[in-house]
């Protein structure tokens, strides 16, 4: 099975790197380091209240790491995806070591969409994002929002900063000012992701 050593992906992290897959490859990854990058601010996140009133009137509700499996199969179930063997079997593996984590929007019995990211410290690296119905990428940044602050999580990381996040307060910042909120979230204890917020 190829997997990235768990070692190696946590050290990468830790110094502001992250794998994708390249291109046209089921095995082969690339390391990403991004001069600037995209962070949500946790103070600063903005949800729209039309998002807001769906998850009151669908009956959508979070549910944490309870189809992790599901959710990396969501997000890279798309026409182009860097999402390869590689990279799908190591966060397979992470999850089962209690780094990575899925954070879910359910209705019902339903799996509607949700994120999944790798946390260390108290920074969580948010990876990718599906959806299933309308609006539920969105309404797994409002889950996830809730639940790392009520975590008490200090960085956000979303790796580039694009317009749909921009619209919730995605904003870049430098690799200075990134590597400085890193190493401060690095220095932190290593939060337990699980649980529902409270």
């Amino acid at each position: 099975m190829e997997i990235i050593a768990p070692e190696l992906i946590m050290e990468a992290y830790a110094e502001g790197y992250f794998p994708m897959g390249k291109h046209g490859s089921e095995t082969e990854i690339e390391w990403y380091g991004a001069r600037k990058r995209g962070i949500m601010p946790l103070d600063e996140v903005h949800i729209p209240r039309r998002v807001l009133r769906r998850i009151r009137s669908k009956n959508y509700h979070l549910r944490i790491n309870h189809n992790f499996t599901g959710v990396l199969e969501g997000c890279a179930d798309r026409n182009s995806t860097w999402i390869n063997t590689t990279i799908h079997n190591t966060f397979a593996h992470l999850h089962l070591q209690g780094y990575a984590h899925s954070v879910e929007v359910w209705r019902e019995d339903k799996l509607c969409g949700g994120l999944y990211g790798l946390a260390i410290g108290t920074g969580f690296f948010a990876e990718s994002v599906f959806q299933n119905e309308p609006e539920c990428m969105k309404i797994a940044l409002h889950f996830c929002h809730q639940h790392l602050l009520q975590k008490q999580y200090t960085l956000w990381d979303v790796q580039f900063f694009n317009p749909f996040l921009g619209q919730f307060g995605c904003r870049e910042i430098s690799e200075k000012a990134y590597l400085t909120m890193l190493k401060s979230a690095m220095d932190g204890p290593h939060l337990d992701f699980n649980g529902l917020p409270g």
